[in-house]
């Protein structure tokens, strides 16, 4: 192998793992950091509102108190579990997933579906429920989203979701709590 070519093929390679750790999908494409507008979502004929969304300010300390040491990974320090390493990647009862870190609601379990991928994925939120920025840490940029009122880092928007939306947010488990639907007496 001649020495000229290396550098080049180094590049090269590392360009494509980190397009293939990036869940083999293109972000979304936002550039600012946004929040979708308030307002609320419908779950089995209850709506789920968060327009009462103030933000949260809790110190390091407060947070690591408030959360187990995964959790705080992920939630503070934007990391990643592990693929397959969630329960709620295959839970399917009616319900809501809520932030893990505020118990802001998310996402109901209508928008949930099965990417094959090893982690929760719904095709839409709760709007008003997450913001976007841009994340370069894997050199190819990706659209990160997190809980729009404590800021929680959840995952990351991909273009290769199914119909309505063709979106795909793909969430850590470990980021979310589930809130099962109340079973209606009678």
């Amino acid at each position: 192998m001649n020495d000229s070519t290396m550098p080049t093929r180094r590049l090269f390679l590392g360009g494509v793992a980190a397009f293939a750790l990036a869940g083999c999908g293109e972000g979304v494409g936002r550039t600012e950091d946004t929040t979708r507008a308030a307002g609320a979502a419908s779950e089995g004929g209850a709506t789920v509102s968060v327009a009462d969304k103030q933000t949260w300010d809790l110190t390091e300390a407060q947070w690591r108190e408030r959360l187990t040491p995964e959790q705080f990974h992920v939630l503070r320090k934007e990391g990643t579990e592990r693929a397959g390493s969630s329960p709620l990647d295959k839970e399917y009862r009616a319900g809501t997933f809520h932030c893990a870190g505020c118990d802001l609601p998310l996402f109901t379990s209508q928008m949930k579906f099965d990417s094959g991928t090893g982690w929760p994925s719904f095709y839409d939120t709760i709007e008003g429920a997450v913001g976007t920025k841009r994340d370069f840490k894997l050199i190819l940029p990706r659209t990160e989203y997190h809980c729009a009122r404590c800021g929680g880092h959840q995952g990351h928007v991909f273009k290769d979701g199914p119909a309505p939306t063709g979106l795909r947010y793909c969430n850590n488990g470990v980021a979310l709590r589930f809130a099962p639907a109340i079973e209606a007496a009678g």
